[in-house]
């Protein structure tokens, strides 16, 4: 159902493999390749581009997106406990150990950083217009690293030392690390926005990456975890935000002329004018390893069967265990916004009569959706616990898997998530046009200088009226920024840091207060895995774990 043009089976054939181990020496494990092969130079710089696809596909969705206010995880009398590792960054206590499975991913992202340093040692970076995107690509995992983890390595290979133990830098000098990159790089990254470029670093995705920095600028340079930070203190960089969105917006190749939902099906992909930069999947091509499952845990417990979530059975079971929080249900409220359209659920009611959803244009259908051929199933907003413990158990039965609103943005093609092991095709966004505007919107009602006669009322009409929501008649506040941004960016995994910066990490939602411990500042950074620790004995645990 989708063109494939992003990686032929030769390219990932010819895939190369990075090294996690931080104490191994960077400059041991690079592969030569044959510099006048196209196709094994393009495989090699392809390997780079698309590394975070290993963690976006899964894991990184599971931990960021469960440690926001979007979903709380639950488990059905013993499944999909696992430890309670994903119920735990829903409770704000994420375990070094238990949730390695996802902190893991930290590796993963390391990775690519290591793969992109292959590529510009073997291919060399005196050539700026094909050393500048790799290196757009290496700042982007750093800030990953940074935005997540806090402080963290730089791994540039011409500043390494011959004795190969890398250390953690401070996450400022990280932030000022990144945006130098970025500058140095930007007028050689490619301006064009085709297929060819898709999901590859251009100028437009070192423009939205920098805004990103900007905005986060007190966040990533000052003490986040002391209690003396705010989330409203000036921020000296507002104006570069600004710039960086002016530049996207002047280029005059984004827009927001696609249908909301329509964006973020499995035939998504390079014609989505609204996607600066997004990490392609296909459920033909990728491997177990690098696929993305995103339906597989927001479609409900028995979802799969006949007369079930879809107009086609799914083949194989789902796991229902990612439910949207009612606090963060209730953003979908606005009357004829067609964000409403991609969730499971009425964010003004509090129960929802679920009927199948077409297995190929991810609409509602008329016919109800059935447990056992026979009882209509009704979803409920609310979620309520067997036993008040970080189990997160709402029981193995109906009333149990009923709980909690359900996601449907990145929609699945049933026939090839049947045909290829859960495999989806739905390309996944990081950096969107819409982004672009609400980050300005933001920024001037931070303080920032308007240009362009924008102002933070039209800015932020520009995005209720692409997905027919009632406009407003004054300028945001930041707290109507913030609720938007949750009305847009759902799943896209920007919730927690957008949570952060304007201070909402701490408030109360889902299931937190089971944990005496949930609003200690200190989680405003992650813990690395003791899987990690143990691959760098130099590095020291993050506070407060």
């Amino acid at each position: 159902m989708k063109t494939r043009y992003i990686l032929s089976g030769v390219l990932m054939a010819l895939a190369t493999v990075g090294c996690t181990d931080l104490d191994v020496d960077i400059k041991s494990i690079y592969t030569k390749y044959p510099t006048d092969s196209e196709i094994a130079i393009e495989a090699k710089i392809s390997d780079a581009y698309y590394a975070f696809r290993a963690a976006l596909g899964r894991r990184y969705d599971e931990g960021i997106s469960c440690n926001s206010d979007e979903y709380t995880a639950v488990s059905f009398g013993g499944d999909y406990l696992n430890e309670r590792d994903m119920a735990n960054f829903s409770l704000h206590n994420v375990d070094p150990n238990a949730c390695k499975s996802q902190l893991n991913v930290y590796n993963d992202i390391q990775s690519g950083i290591t793969k992109c340093n292959q590529v510009l040692i073997d291919l060399g970076d005196e050539n700026a217009t094909v050393s500048a995107p790799v290196r757009a690509a290496r700042a982007f995992y750093t800030f990953l690293l940074m935005d997540n983890w806090g402080d963290t390595p730089i791994i540039d290979y011409r500043l390494l030392d011959e004795s190969g133990i890398v250390n953690r830098s401070p996450r400022a000098d990280v932030a000022r690390w990144i945006e130098s990159e970025l500058l140095e790089v930007r007028d050689y990254c490619p301006t064009e926005v085709s297929e060819n470029t898709y999901g590859k670093p251009t100028r437009w995705m070192v423009d939205a990456l920098l805004a990103k920095l900007y905005i986060n600028w007190n966040v990533y340079t000052q003490d986040v975890t002391s209690a003396s930070w705010s989330s409203t203190a000036a921020n000296e960089k507002i104006n570069e935000c600004v710039a960086m969105c002016d530049d996207i917006i002047e280029s005059g190749l984004f827009d927001l002329s696609d249908d909301y939902k329509k964006k973020f099906l499995y035939n998504n992909g390079a014609h989505i004018k609204d996607f600066i930069y997004a990490m392609p999947f296909d459920a033909i091509t990728d491997d177990n390893d690098h696929a993305l499952y995103y339906a597989r845990f927001r479609t409900w417990r028995q979802g799969q069967k006949n007369n079930g979530f879809y107009s086609v059975a799914l083949s194989s079971s789902v796991g229902g265990n990612m439910a949207l929080t009612p606090e963060f249900a209730e953003l979908f409220c606005l009357p004829g916004d067609r964000r409403n359209d991609v969730i499971a659920g009425d964010g003004t009611a509090e129960t929802f009569d679920v009927y199948q959803y077409d297995a190929v244009t991810g609409e509602k259908t008329n016919v109800r959706n059935l447990y056992n051929n026979e009882t209509p199933v009704t979803f409920t907003k609310q979620i309520t616990l067997i036993k008040q413990d970080g189990d997160l158990n709402t029981g193995k039965d109906l009333t149990g898997w009923i709980q909690g609103y359900k996601s449907i943005k990145f929609f699945p093609y049933v026939e090839e998530v049947n045909a290829h092991s859960r495999h989806q095709s739905n390309d996944v966004p990081i950096f969107r046009y819409a982004d672009i505007l609400l980050m300005k919107c933001e920024a001037i009602v931070r303080g920032a200088s308007a240009t362009r006669g924008d102002t933070p009322q039209s800015l932020f009409n520009q995005i209720r009226s692409y997905v027919n929501a009632p406009t407003i008649a004054t300028n945001p506040s930041l707290q109507d920024i913030l609720d938007e941004r949750g009305r847009e960016f759902l799943d896209e995994h920007w919730r927690r840091n957008d949570l952060i910066r304007f201070g909402d990490f701490e408030r109360n939602w889902g299931f937190k207060t089971l944990n005496p411990n949930a609003n200690a500042l200190t989680n405003r950074l992650l813990p690395l895995s003791n899987d990690v620790l143990n691959l760098n004995t130099n590095w020291e645990q993050n506070k407060g774990y």
